[in-house]
């Protein structure tokens, strides 16, 4: 059972911002209420890079309020960025993260998923789904690479706010690190997700 009806204050609580489905949406918020009176589960999509052994308490937070959509009727999409975690989240970093290894990675997926146990629903069927996204990355050829890039601008990128930093402090900013937002994105697509 889907939780509906005006009470949505457990959404809004502790929620800064609610982005809209498209750029030109004026009411991002109603935009979510109206999909909630639709009646069917969302698809809640988190992701979370296993850079390393443990999640700290800016991930609880956010597992928390998955955990809520959870509580109201909705699936959680966690994405383990396995794919993703090789390259490393540039947001807000003044250098390049060191890459992982595929070892590193999954022992450290392992006890991330092992932490989430006592913070998300594991035992109700269709509350959860744990996916990889190497599953859908590892898959991309250079013609859909080109196409994603197309759709973001050197000045889009550099507009954030680690880059930007980094562009005016003259400090190398890779290629690769581009693409990591772009992946973020594309996560959102293959899981078909309704909210992030």
């Amino acid at each position: 059972m889907v939780a509906q009806g005006p009470d949505l204050e457990w959404l809004y609580r502790g929620t800064s911002e609610i982005f809209p489905d498209r750029p030109d949406s004026e009411s991002a918020g109603e935009n979510l209420a109206q999909r909630l009176r639709q009646g069917r589960p969302l698809r809640v999509k988190l992701g979370i890079d296993p850079t390393g052994s443990e999640i700290h308490l800016g991930h609880s937070i956010a597992f928390r309020k998955l955990r809520a959509f959870q509580d109201a009727g909705h699936t959680a999409v966690v994405i383990i960025g396995d794919f993703t975690a090789q390259i490393g989240d540039p947001t807000g970093k003044s250098e390049v993260r060191r890459q992982l290894t595929p070892e590193q990675v999954e022992a450290n997926a392992k006890d991330y998923l092992a932490q989430l146990q006592p913070i998300l629903d594991f035992e109700t069927p269709g509350r959860l789904e744990i996916r990889y996204n190497a599953e859908w990355l590892s898959q991309l050829d250079l013609s859909k690479i080109i196409t994603l890039l197309s759709t973001m601008t050197v000045g889009q990128m550099l507009a954030k706010e680690g880059f930007s930093e980094r562009y005016g402090q003259e400090t190398p900013i890779f290629l690769h690190e581009f693409l990591y937002p772009l992946m973020q994105g594309y996560d959102s697509v293959a899981v078909e997700a309704d909210v992030e």
